[in-house]
């Protein structure tokens, strides 16, 4: 996918943000969506379908914490990749960021050159999808189509945020394999995406909620395997 294919929506309540990080990432050559504040972010996401979002938490109306929760619910934002680009860098903050449907989280101030690398890292899943896989798994009962991020169980579709889709299908590519928590990391997360260590540990007890606590067991101090 080319660059100025590529949809990035901004939200921040503080213009500057949105004039300096619009101009840096539009001089990459990204079309570059703006919005102020969560309830704007929430309906120009669905009507703009953008590619990537970079969401600030605090602000007026909605937050971003909600607007995130909501824009995850549609299913033509579903896999939307999302990260928070804020002050609060607390992990506390960090967790309910993920909780929330996140991607990634990037404390601000950030210097422009790194977060233009943050966003291309993030972005580079996008060229993995162009090239898809069509292998589709069947694993205790659960049907996995790789290529259109779709689960079904028992009959029903379940709808995963991207990162949850991608650890899902990674642990279930090899049931009873136990997968080491930097080799998660790198496969799902990857080199040059930093995220804090408790990424894992608020994915997988999602998965759990949302497939059914059997299939995943820890391997304390290791990692983490799928059963069936």
């Amino acid at each position: 996918m080319k660059k100025k294919d590529i949809k990035i929506l901004l939200v921040d309540d503080e213009a500057d943000i949105l004039e300096i990080v619009g101009y840096n990432l539009s001089q990459e050559g990204y079309q570059i969506i703006t919005a102020s504040n969560g309830r704007e972010a929430v309906a120009k996401a669905k009507k703009e379908l953008p590619h990537l979002i970079i969401m600030d938490v605090m602000m007026p109306e909605m937050d971003g914490m909600e607007a995130t929760e909501l824009i995850r619910k549609m299913p033509e934002t579903s896999q939307t990749i999302i990260t928070f680009l804020t002050a609060r860098n607390e992990e506390y903050s960090q967790l309910v960021g993920l909780e929330a449907g996140a991607d990634d989280y990037i404390t601000k101030p950030i210097k422009p050159k790194l977060l233009v690398s943050k966003v291309k890292a993030l972005l580079r899943r996008l060229k993995d999808d162009d090239h898809g896989n069509s292998e589709t798994l069947n694993v205790g009962g659960i049907e996995i189509n790789r290529e259109e991020y779709n689960i079904i169980k028992d009959g029903v579709e379940i709808v995963l945020p991207r990162k949850e889709f991608e650890l899902f299908y990674l642990l279930a590519s090899k049931p009873g394999k136990v997968f080491k928590r930097e080799e998660i990391l790198d496969k799902v997360w990857g080199n040059e995406v930093i995220v804090g260590g408790r990424t894992i540990d608020v994915h997988i007890r999602k998965l759990r909620e949302k497939i059914g606590d059997d299939f995943f067991k820890t391997i304390k101090g290791v990692g983490y395997k799928f059963e069936v």
